[in-house]
């Protein structure tokens, strides 16, 4: 029972982060109709600007609850404004272009930003492991946790029925949605589509580095931290199918628990679990488990 309960425990924080990571991907494409190849660059960059910002507070011998904030404030602040300025600056050039070359678009941004981290901050791994003793350690049915890591699990729950609440409840929700149903008569109606999009990528890329910042106290930062959230990123909304809120958090989960039980069970085949589940959800389900009703042209 216990090395059940460990693998449920380890998959479900596991899914946290990831599932907002997913998250951000979902939704840019949901609204942009964008496969954003630079996703896991923004987790990257949100990672290790929460290293930065934990080592200027550790500098000055504050308590770790100052670097948990610092980290997450200074994170939302420039993760924004990066993705807004990336937006109006260069993607909405290219609206209305091939999906492949909005694709290779993004790609080449997650070249450069590779790049750009490694001019920033080196190639060798920064630590900042400050706010991982925040919460303490934990103790239940015979098995020992980091406190942190089950603080994860609420925290992602509750950014996931933020956003959820935040397009189905409110009136700038309900715009959101409307684009991403039906864009031209949006358009007709008065919505000002390039600030949803603005708006939109801007706040994909603050969810991408958010879970990049609250992973940073338990991992290292190190070039080629990006490569592999975008491949999980990518296999979790290809489950869940893209732009979907509800999907993103069961493809999460079930990534999550597929990776615990890997790791517990056969490590080598880690990759290969996710993979054959992305496989046997495509066989039944080719748009995800969760899709939306589209209307038909007739």
């Amino acid at each position: 029972m216990n090395f059940f309960l460990t693998i449920v425990v380890d998959g479900l924080i596991q899914a946290s982060w990831l599932f907002i990571v997913a998250l951000g991907m979902t939704l840019v494409f949901g609204v942009l109709k964008i496969l954003n190849i630079a996703h896991g660059s923004f987790y990257a960059l949100g990672a290790y600007i929460a290293a930065t910002a934990v080592t200027m507070v550790a500098a000055h011998s504050l308590p770790p609850s100052v670097g948990f904030v610092a980290m997450l404030v200074s994170v939302a602040l420039i993760a924004s404004a990066v993705g807004f300025l990336l937006e109006r600056g260069l993607l909405k050039m290219f609206y209305g272009r091939d999906e492949v070359v909005l694709l290779l678009v993004t790609y080449a941004v997650f070249l450069i930003l590779e790049d750009v981290t490694k001019l920033i901050w080196g190639v060798n791994p920064i630590y900042a492991t400050q706010p991982y003793e925040l919460f303490g350690n934990v103790a239940f049915a015979g098995l020992y946790y980091v406190g942190y890591d089950l603080v994860l699990i609420p925290i992602s729950a509750a950014i996931g029925l933020a956003v959820w609440f935040g397009l189905n409840r409110t009136v700038t929700g309900k715009i959101v949605l409307a684009v991403i149903h039906n864009e031209e008569m949006s358009v007709s109606m008065g919505v000002r589509v390039n600030r949803v999009y603005a708006v939109a990528f801007a706040f994909g890329v603050l969810l991408a580095a958010l879970a990049g910042a609250l992973t940073a106290p338990k991992i290292s930062m190190q070039p080629g931290l990006s490569s592999d959230v975008i491949i999980l990123s990518f296999a979790i909304v290809v489950i869940g199918g893209l732009g979907s809120v509800e999907g993103a958090a069961v493809g999460a989960v079930l990534v999550g628990l597929a990776r615990a039980a890997s790791v517990h069970l056969m490590p080598q085949a880690e990759l290969f679990m996710i993979y054959l589940i992305m496989t046997g959800v495509l066989m039944f389900r080719p748009e995800g488990l969760f899709t939306r009703e589209t209307a038909r042209r007739i």
